[in-house]
């Protein structure tokens, strides 16, 4: 399965150690959460280590509630605080977050072109459609995730005409002619729409090393079928084998139904990893990440996910099909809610198991905890399993977790075959093997 393949890693910007009581402690670097030097520093090690690129998450909104005992969402704007890293760094490629549901199409264009330009071909764009932060841009609640996607197709479509609509073939710039540009290679797009009416050309053009890889992470039937229509790669939270390779399998079958070939969709699922020397220190490392969450806050949280209260229920009682809602009801994440509906209805877990699950104790992703060597050996077994084609690192509890995974677990993967060495080119394009 792995012969002639190798795994795409990235390393997500977002401070995952400091999640829970993880800021707290003495070297966590919580100081530095706005400063553009202390992730310029993560940046390099990720490119010292050969990783394909760094991402950084986003979100349009700042929960209150949670501010007083953690950063609750906030953080410096990733396009920006990328522009400033691709001035730092020479070849790992940049992946910033931008919403389709809050954004006009031709701002976006033209800032992830920039980035394009000052990084010499190494951006790559997160296409959200957000699942909060209505609020902040008008008085109208959030749209629905069906109406999101459908706003995300045509926004997508935007960026991608405007991109295209000054070609960098176009370029001539000869002093002697005194001839700029081949303006018949520059024309408008002149797209009117459900949702936006843009005219163009873009006033950039686009960069020699190719067009910008588009990665996606909506899991919902919407969110699936849009990544297998345009997406490079895909964010995936998959918190077990079986559900790794479900995903992959029918996003592959979706892209062949959309005329593209299904290599051409990487599936990259979050890896929340705590490492440690032992499997103990990596155990407690875990325990403490999580003491916060109280029996009463995983409650609210199935609650919140599911839509049902399952606190009076014995914790020995298993959780079935029947005890859950109407799946059309509005849910705040229905990636969440859909991985834990597939659970109830394949597995039928106790209430204690369901309290356990990382979608309720804080993560949807694929949670290991142990030793690096524990930690090759998850990801050999997924990747040969046809699970993933490699994963975004999400380091957990420590920043020593971070510290193992550059020292000890890239250096595995690498003697094992299943990473580079070393660079074969110096785009994101070439990174992840697009042609």
């Amino acid at each position: 399965m792995t012969k002639d393949r190798q795994l795409c890693i990235g390393l997500s910007l977002s401070t995952t150690w400091m999640r829970g009581n993880g800021w707290r402690q003495e070297d966590s670097g919580v100081e530095n959460l706005y400063s553009s030097d202390f992730y310029a520093r993560l940046a390099k090690m990720a490119e010292k280590a050969k990783l394909d690129f760094v991402f950084k998450p986003d979100a349009l909104f700042l929960k209150e509630e949670m501010l007083g005992n953690s950063p609750a969402f906030s953080s410096l704007d990733p396009t920006i605080l990328l522009t400033s890293i691709a001035r730092e760094t020479d070849q790992i490629g940049l992946v910033t977050t931008v919403s389709t549901t809050f954004n006009p199409p031709y701002v976006v264009a033209r800032q992830l072109q920039s980035l394009h330009w000052i990084s010499n071909g190494r951006a790559g764009w997160n296409i959200v459609t957000s699942i909060e932060g209505a609020e902040n841009f008008s008085n109208s609640p959030m749209p629905s995730t069906e109406e999101r996607y459908l706003k995300a197709i045509e926004f997508t479509d935007v960026v991608l005409k405007l991109w295209e609509s000054y070609p960098h073939e176009a370029l001539i710039v000869d002093r002697v002619s005194g001839k700029y540009a081949d303006r018949e290679m520059v024309s408008p797009i002149n797209h009117s729409g459900d949702f936006f009416s843009v005219k163009g050309p873009l006033n950039l053009p686009a960069h020699k090393s190719g067009s910008i890889p588009l990665f996606q992470a909506g899991a919902s039937t919407f969110g699936r079928d849009f990544a297998a229509s345009v997406a490079d790669a895909i964010f995936a939270a998959t918190p077990d084998i079986a559900s790794g390779i479900e995903l992959r399998d029918d996003l592959r079958r979706r892209a062949r139904k959309h005329g593209r070939r299904p290599d051409a969709i990487r599936v990259l699922p979050g890896l929340y990893f705590f490492l440690g020397k032992t499997r103990g220190e990596a155990l407690d490392l875990h325990r403490e990440a999580h003491a916060h969450m109280s029996i009463a806050h995983r409650y609210a949280a199935v609650k919140s996910i599911l839509g049902i209260d399952i606190s009076h229920l014995p914790l020995d009682q298993p959780v079935t099909a029947d005890l859950l809602p109407d799946p059309n009801q509005p849910v705040r994440s229905q990636t969440h809610a859909d991985l834990l509906r597939r659970l109830i209805m394949h597995q039928q877990p106790t209430v204690e198991e369901l309290l356990s699950r990382p979608e309720v104790v804080g993560s949807a992703h694929w949670v290991v905890v142990g030793t690096a060597e524990d930690a090759l050996r998850e990801i050999t077994e997924w990747f040969e399993a046809g699970a993933m084609d490699g994963f975004i690192a999400l380091p957990g509890g420590s920043i020593k977790s971070l510290e193992l995974f550059f020292d000890e677990l890239i250096p595995m993967l690498v003697e094992k075959g299943l990473f580079r060495s070393e660079y074969k080119g110096c785009t994101l394009r070439e990174h992840l093997g697009i042609t």
